[in-house]
């Protein structure tokens, strides 16, 4: 048997890095800068690392899936965040009804899409 994975950790990229850190630590990540062009993001024992790179082909097809208990409290907080108003070029679209559960996206001021959801508890 392998031993216990402790953590899984994406690298993404980001076209403009000062706005995509502000706009991570509006979503309420904590930021550790690992070196001038990089940081990682942590948020209840998950995180990711923002790099200072862009390639927009690489970055435009990033897609991260966040799983929380509830999507529709999760929603109600980060929707009062205003993050379009705040962002240039960030969407927030609204949650809908898949058959293994619900989630809503978020595009980051980069054009990544996240995705949040919660499943249907069986």
């Amino acid at each position: 048997m392998p031993p216990p994975i402790r953590s899984l950790r994406p690298f993404i990229g980001a076209k403009d890095f000062a706005v995509s850190r502000s706009f991570y630590r509006t979503l309420g990540f904590t930021e550790t800068v690992v070196s001038p062009t990089m940081s990682y993001f942590a948020l209840q024992g998950v995180g990711f690392y923002l790099q200072d790179y862009y390639v927009p082909d690489w970055v435009g097809n990033t897609m991260l899936f966040l799983e929380v208990d509830d999507v529709e409290q999760y929603w109600q907080e980060l929707t009062a965040l205003d993050l379009p108003g705040q962002y240039p070029g960030v969407r927030v679209l609204p949650i809908r009804q898949e058959v293994w559960g619900k989630e809503g996206f978020v595009h980051d001021p980069s054009g990544i899409l996240w995705h949040i959801g919660e499943f249907t508890k069986q």
